[in-house]
């Protein structure tokens, strides 16, 4: 029982990730599609994110935990490996010179993904064994399907097929299961300060990719681009309006 819940959340996610792929099959959504994923990665940590930690951190803390999350991936992106390593080393976003739309973005992005993910099962967990209202476990259920859909979208843009985006993006979400199963091992022993703290760098680096993301549409599309990446962080708004 201490898994169902978890285990429904990786199928929402998983599908939610499977509509974003597919989506992105379709020439004339695609180019949409690519800062509206970037715009809910920046409304997941805007909305969902940065509160649930100024919760535990204090707004103070929490803006500064998820500005560490930031800088860290952007000096990453600048000294140690580029997100985009077509774009370096003017590092001006030119996305138009890759093979994918945006390469290298896969790497950083499934591993915050699967971190999210983990923190996300171990939440579930935690909650369920807690016996909290299922109000908490349905609001991480429905955050799902936005993220899942920003990351199928994102993911299928920087990776070379479609198959390829489906199962990494399945594998990062996998590890809500392996979050779950590790909380009724490992919590009684973990300061929760740490956990949120990783959690809060988690959403720094979607405020990175997300801003990477909506940038280098930005420069290849201009302006039109802004429309469908503030439909995305206006629907991660929404959706955290009604399940707080």
């Amino acid at each position: 029982m201490l898994l169902f819940y978890p285990s429904l959340i990786t199928i929402i996610a998983v599908l939610s990730a499977a509509v974003g792929v597919w989506l992105t099959s379709f020439t004339g959504l695609s180019r949409r599609l690519v800062p509206f994923g970037g715009g809910v990665l920046l409304g997941v940590a805007l909305f969902w994110v940065l509160p649930e930690m100024a919760q535990f951190f204090s707004w103070q803390g929490a803006i500064l935990w998820l500005a560490s999350g930031f800088l860290v991936l952007a000096a990453i992106d600048r000294y140690v490996y580029p997100v985009c390593p077509a774009c370096s080393p003017s590092h001006e976003h030119e996305h138009d010179h890759c093979a994918t739309r945006l390469h290298g973005f896969a790497t950083p992005l499934l591993a915050a993904a699967a971190l999210h993910s983990a923190l996300d099962g171990w939440s579930a967990a935690v909650s369920q064994n807690a016996g909290f209202s299922l109000a908490l476990i349905g609001a991480i259920a429905v955050h799902k399907i936005p993220e899942g859909l920003a990351l199928g979208v994102i993911a299928r843009a920087s990776l070379g097929s479609r198959a390829s985006a489906l199962a990494w993006c399945a594998l990062a979400q996998m590890t809500t299961i392996a979050g779950a199963g590790l909380a009724s091992v490992l919590a009684p022993h973990l300061d929760s300060q740490a956990l949120h703290a990783l959690l809060a760098l988690a959403g720094g680096s979607f405020l990175y990719l997300g801003g990477h993301a909506v940038h280098g549409e930005l420069r290849r599309s201009g302006t039109p681009t802004l429309v469908p990446a503030l439909t995305g962080v206006a629907g991660s708004s929404v959706l955290r309006l009604f399940l707080r």
